[in-house]
């Protein structure tokens, strides 16, 4: 990456507690800018988009996945990308979590005071994109389809036909060495599939998951990966990696649970936990699919 005057962090003053309240991502921070945002898309795509063409930037402030702001939102080239994390193993719900998150920016950016007009309110064309870098084995491209959830209707007297509604989601596996091609495409998206997996790297070791971060940033700073970025963001980084993963680590434990006693029985037990721990209710809402009102009386 080109180095750009910014502020220096020192790394032996990495400090665990600063931030400690912030709820984005790594993943967020690192591509909310309108430049590697564009050469992410077009590395994906497999286009050349010139410099020129705008990027509206309109992610929501709600909580997508685990209860980290994971999740980048918006419209390029007429398309309106939904571009979402995901580290933990694939979720057969992902289209359905993200169907609902396009509901809301959807209500951000049309204005429904006009739905009753005659002339017709044009809309950018949806795009749902699914960036893996969990630990469990995946393959480089994979689709996942809102229609997979559907019920079979097979036996019913009305005769079968295609779905009246459909939501796409492309996954992309961006673990270091997978999709080569899309990495090389954007220097970003590599530096930050090797910072990853130094992490990891660090975790074999025997090391623990703060010592690991910080031994990543401290690693890849003096390795010119990702060297300007986490100068000026390590304390947030090393905060917002502890926090994601924390996350990560107690919802695949209450999930494992729920495997345990019982798909309908383990789910409600994941809700009572996570009430237990003081989780958020919208985050309680995605993450196991009862409605508020359950929720509310486990």
């Amino acid at each position: 990456m080109k180095t750009t005057n910014q502020k220096q962090v020192p790394v032996n003053e990495i400090d665990l507690q600063a931030n400690r309240e912030h709820k984005d991502s790594v993943f967020r921070l690192l591509f909310s800018k309108p430049e590697i945002l564009r050469e992410l898309y077009s590395a994906i795509e497999g286009v050349e988009l010139p410099p020129d063409v705008p990027i509206d930037i309109n992610t929501i402030s709600g909580v997508l996945v685990k209860g980290i702001r994971n999740d980048i939102s918006f419209i390029i080239d007429k398309r309106l990308v939904l571009l979402t994390e995901h580290q933990s193993s694939i979720n057969p719900n992902m289209p359905l979590r993200i169907f609902r998150y396009f509901e809301k920016v959807l209500n951000k950016i049309v204005d429904y005071e006009k739905i009753f007009n005659k002339q017709l309110i044009k809309i950018p064309k949806p795009k749902f994109i699914v960036l893996y870098n969990g630990k469990e084995p995946y393959p480089e491209h994979g689709t996942m389809r809102f229609s997979d959830a559907f019920m079979d209707t097979e036996g019913l007297t009305v005769e079968e036909d295609e779905a009246s509604l459909e939501l796409t989601v492309q996954v992309y596996n961006i673990n270091h060495g997978q999709n080569k091609e899309i990495q090389q495409k954007c220097d970003t998206l590599n530096e930050y599939g090797l910072f990853i997996d130094k992490i990891r790297e660090y975790e074999k070791t025997g090391l623990t998951l703060e010592e690991s971060v910080k031994g990543a940033v401290i690693y890849c700073i003096e390795n010119n990966i990702l060297k300007d970025f986490l100068r000026e963001h390590g304390s947030e980084v090393v905060s917002m990696m502890v926090e994601e993963y924390t996350t990560e680590d107690f919802l695949e434990a209450m999930m494992e649970e729920a495997r345990e006693e019982g798909i309908e029985q383990g789910i409600e037990q994941v809700a009572r936990k996570m009430k237990t721990a003081n989780k958020p209710i919208s985050e309680i809402i995605d993450f196991t699919g009862l409605s508020t009102e359950t929720i509310q009386s486990l």
